[in-house]
């Protein structure tokens, strides 16, 4: 038997009248688009407190670890998790952190349950799934306390661009867009906020009565921030609104420099690159002037592991992998997140270098000479796409498809072509449809070799 439909007041247990006229505003609006789900904050005072109390702490905390040790809490942490998660209680003693096995989403996959440490109570859990680049749906252990805490996050990761957030009560802070023919859509309030407004929309024609209502309602809500991925950036492009947001921040792909400074120079706000995961939350944002992606979570450890669990030397390429996080319900111990970047330190900040979402991908010049797709994201960066994928087949013929304006699809053939030689055959194909929101690969290759 299905439960309830929990209404308003067990969505929004603190919702006040400035709370309810912002949900009427957002819901109601003429140019509104149709809301297909509902979700809500479920935040009682307790919990307001606590979030409160660890924005406070996360916004003042340094993030990192000597160059050549552990974080100070590291072995509690280890301790908890061997103690009170029936996976990791399954463990072996080691003597050392690095002799621990690693997990992956595959382990997370075949039992959720066993993860959650017994220690937390499943009254007030919640759950949500992903599909993640897989396309295998992922159901993440969760708890109201730690949705409201991604916002700290964010907060930490603007600051480092000067942007602080104000927005309050009778504003909305937040708008979340997506662009895809199925979309999770709903409305909130933030509490932590004096009940500021958000609202997740799809700007995809599908989801909304006309399409010509989408510039009207953005430009109505005038949110502080918009939060969404190149591909729906490319998009709001499109669509144009008149809005001046005080930052935009990106997320779930890869975001070049072209699109970046197309859209600062269009909304005249930083543009924030954000590199978060279901399972971890925001992780890292990218600073421009380092030239990498600086950690933004106090307790997580991340190591850049080989293939056989082996931390690699600072500098070299490997495999993201995290311990700790602020998810309570989901403690992550040396997770493997099938993400790919090589680790350096800059002034004893830890920094996420040439951050891809996949191993290295080799591609086969005409001429013997082999380049990873390192090299192919580096001369397409300049370039305003949204999206792109490249593959090479067996025969070597190079398979691009790429969602962009006319006159940048010629200049990223252009570019590719000067990258891979004037001999090299590049087939545009469309760019694969999908109908939810798993991620596409961008670097594929079934040439031999390709993975060496």
């Amino acid at each position: 038997m299905n439960d309830p439909e929990p209404d308003d007041a067990e969505r929004y247990p603190l919702l006040g009248e400035s709370g309810r006229r912002m949900l009427e505003f957002l819901r109601e609006h003429p140019h509104a688009p149709i809301y297909r789900n509902h979700s809500g904050n479920r935040l009682d005072a307790e919990d307001l407190a606590f979030v409160r109390r660890e924005e406070a702490a996360v916004l003042a905390s340094q993030v990192g670890w000597p160059r050549d040790g552990h974080p100070e809490w590291l072995d509690a942490f280890v301790a908890s998790c061997l103690r009170d998660v029936p996976h990791y209680r399954s463990y072996a003693k080691a003597e050392r952190f690095e002799e621990l096995p690693s997990i992956s989403r595959s382990d997370l996959g075949e039992n959720i349950a066993a993860f959650v440490p017994d220690s937390v109570p499943l009254e007030r859990m919640i759950n949500f799934q992903t599909s993640g680049t897989t396309g295998h749906p992922l159901l993440i252990a969760s708890h109201p306390r730690v949705a409201a805490g991604y916002l700290a996050y964010h907060k930490r990761a603007l600051a480092r661009f000067g942007v602080t957030l104000t927005a309050g009560r009778g504003e909305v802070g937040v708008v979340l867009i997506g662009h895809q023919l199925r979309c999770f859509t709903y409305v909130s309030v933030t509490p932590s906020m004096d009940e500021a407004g958000l609202a997740k929309i799809n700007l995809h024609p599908v989801d909304w009565h006309s399409p010509d209502d989408r510039r009207p309602y953005l430009e109505a809500l005038a949110p502080e921030v918009i939060a969404g991925d190149p591909l729906s950036f490319a998009e709001l492009l499109q669509i144009a609104p008149s809005l001046r947001p005080k930052a935009l921040l990106s997320t779930s792909m890869i975001l070049l420099s072209g699109l970046r400074e197309e859209l600062e120079k269009t909304y005249a706000c930083p543009v924030v690159d954000l590199y978060s995961l279901n399972e971890a939350g925001p992780v890292a944002v990218f600073d421009p002037a380092l030239n990498g992606h600086v950690l933004l979570q106090p307790h997580m450890y991340v190591e850049v592991l080989d293939t056989e669990d082996r931390p690699v030397p600072a500098g070299e390429r490997g495999e993201v992998t995290l311990t700790g996080g602020f998810n309570f319900c989901l403690p992550l111990l040396r997770y493997r997140t099938g993400d790919f970047a090589s680790l350096d330190f800059i002034d004893g900040e830890p920094v996420l270098r040439d951050l891809e979402g996949r191993a290295l991908v080799r591609f086969r010049r005409p001429d013997g000479v082999w380049l990873n797709n390192i090299d192919v994201t580096h001369a397409l960066r300049p370039l305003p796409l949204a999206r792109f994928r490249l593959h090479q087949r067996e025969d070597a013929v190079f398979e691009f498809s790429i969602e962009a304006t006319a006159a940048a699809k010629t200049e990223a053939h252009q570019a590719l072509t000067a990258l891979l030689g004037p001999s090299a055959i590049i087939e545009s194909l469309p760019f694969p449809r999908i109908t939810d929101s798993a991620k596409v690969p961008q670097y594929s290759s079934a040439l031999a070799g390709s993975d060496s």
